[in-house]
């Protein structure tokens, strides 16, 4: 079975495609780093779905989420964001899990499973 990768670099790529899964890397805001964890989801999200787009899919084909928030107490800013883009009734697996991130300008970090 083939291998497809998007965004490759020096230590990971973006996404991964085996078969009729895609595998995406945690992704971080781009341009909304340092904000509001409000803004900081909805660029990831937007990020996601660009990706999926890329790899053939979106997200009404989500298998399961990880979401890792740098301080538990904004999970409702960034469920607030997070319930007004994933589709009613096709909603993934999910996990979210408060952990130090990569940078302090980061404070949410997603990463995604998706059937094409």
């Amino acid at each position: 079975m083939s291998i497809q990768r998007i965004g490759v670099g020096p230590r990971m790529s973006k996404a991964v495609v085996h078969g009729d899964t895609v595998y995406l890397a945690g992704q971080v805001a781009d341009k909304a780093a340092g904000k509001s964890v409000a803004e900081q989801t909805a660029d990831i999200l937007g990020i996601i779905d660009g990706l999926l787009a890329q790899a053939g899919t979106d997200k009404s084909k989500l298998l399961m989420v990880n979401i890792w928030l740098s301080d538990m107490s904004t999970f409702a800013e960034m469920n607030g964001v997070w319930d007004k883009w994933v589709l009613e009734g096709q909603t993934p697996g999910r996990a979210t899990v408060e952990a130090k991130l990569a940078a302090p300008q980061f404070t949410v970090e997603i990463a995604v499973i998706a059937a094409r």
